[in-house]
């Protein structure tokens, strides 16, 4: 089949490179420059199955309630631009009922793992290197963490990912270039998740679906996609071109083409911030920085190691503009890691970054059929799009290529947003 993909992120990328791989003829197309140029750029990095949840989930209403009033809250309103999304907001808080999350959250971890698996399977096959660690432990910095974690903690028992509790002390012996003096009540660790580079994994899948025959546009945006048995693709261009599919990959940029399509995907842009920045040398022989990679619990940030260097990323921005970095996130950002790694990083050559991650309101992405003849959907995975994007991208091109999805999909089609 010869099958078009708009997108080139990490989703995009995976899924030209997965349909190829199934022996398909792959053309991508993307408005920017590069593979993972936008969403995909600078995220956290971490690969943690056992802890991807819905962002939709019981209590999180109150919670942000409580949150948006303080300055280093996880999540934050950006402005005036909320109120856009204020019927987003209506069904993301339909979605915190306890009986839907079950239901979505065990979808969400199933495609988490088997992405994962096939995350690990990419690497060994093609021997890919992308500044990937081993390790991921959530910090707990009081024992008030440690309560709000035990529904988490059951649901890992449950399907029995390997993981330990431990205390402040273990946890030193774990990440020994911790802040000693940081008070820690204790900390999750799950020794078999860990971390990568996101966008240097793209790159890398890129020049392997080339080899496989993939062709890649860029600079290159996508005005149209008219379906039929025979879909077509038109760029702002004006040149048109048939294919037997189309999948959609776009992101945040999908609404235009999905409302050509006479869909109304409940899709919004949640921001999340990044600091990136070079790890100094200290003459010493306690390690400089993380490991691998840490979430500080209280204030959903996570601190990743990056060969020589630090991210730092969290905040959940609701309606805010792409091309407006606020000031609090950052400094929120800044101060986790100086409570964690004080000192450690170079800030003055630090990279700010603020990336559109496009979620629907149930926290969980839409993978299948659009409805519309010829037109495939791989959208709306939030901030866990790295975590996703290997197993998504797999299973959706067994559907296309007429096969069995080596993952239950029922929970994750575009019939549950109806």
């Amino acid at each position: 089949m010869k099958v078009a993909v708009v997108g080139a992120g990490i989703i995009g990328v995976t899924t030209a490179y997965e349909l190829a791989a199934l022996g398909h003829e792959v053309m991508a197309y993307e408005r920017a420059g590069v593979v993972a140029a936008q969403a995909s750029f600078a995220n956290a990095g971490a690969v943690v199955p056992g802890y991807v949840a819905p962002w939709a989930a019981p209590g999180m209403p109150w919670g942000l309630l409580q949150q948006i009033v303080r300055r280093d809250a996880p999540v934050r309103l950006g402005g005036a631009g909320a109120l856009v999304e204020l019927p987003w907001m209506w069904r993301w808080w339909r979605a915190c009922r306890p009986r839907v999350y079950a239901a979505n959250r065990r979808a969400l971890q199933d495609l988490a793992q088997f992405s994962r698996d096939r995350l690990l399977e990419l690497t060994r096959t093609l021997h890919l290197e992308y500044e990937q660690r081993p390790g991921f432990v959530v910090l707990l910095r009081r024992e008030r963490d440690l309560k709000s974690a035990r529904a988490g903690l059951a649901v890992l028992r449950e399907r029995g990912v390997p993981h330990e509790v431990v205390d402040g002390a273990r946890c030193r012996q774990i990440e020994p270039g911790l802040n000693p003096e940081m008070p820690l009540h204790a900390a999750i660790h799950l020794p078999q998740d860990g971390v990568g580079n996101c966008r240097h994994f793209a790159h890398l899948l890129k020049a392997e679906a080339q080899k496989l025959g993939t062709r890649f546009r860029f600079d290159t945006p996508v005005a149209a996609v008219t379906p039929g048995t025979r879909p077509t693709l038109t760029t702002q261009r004006g040149a048109c071109e048939a294919f037997d599919a189309v999948v959609v990959c776009a992101g945040a940029q999908a609404h235009d083409l999905l409302h050509g399509l006479g869909l109304r995907l409940p899709l919004a842009a949640i921001h999340g911030y990044s600091v990136t920045a070079p790890l100094r040398h200290f003459d010493s022989l306690v390690p400089v920085g993380p490991h691998a990679a840490l979430i500080d619990e209280r204030y959903q940030v996570t601190i990743s190691r990056l060969g020589q260097r630090v991210r730092v990323s969290g905040c959940a921005e609701i309606g805010g503009r792409l091309d407006h970095q606020a000031a609090a996130p950052l400094r929120a950002l800044y101060r986790v890691l100086d409570d964690w790694f004080p000192g450690v990083a170079l800030a003055r050559e630090a990279q700010h970054w603020k990336g559109a991650r496009p979620m629907l309101p149930d926290g969980t992405p839409v993978l299948g059929e659009s409805g519309a003849p010829g037109v495939w959907l791989n959208l709306g995975h939030g901030a866990n799009g790295w975590a996703l994007a290997c197993g998504s991208a797999r299973a959706l091109a067994e559907r296309i290529s007429g096969r069995t999805a080596p993952i239950d999909l029922s929970r994750l089609t575009l019939a549950r947003l109806r």
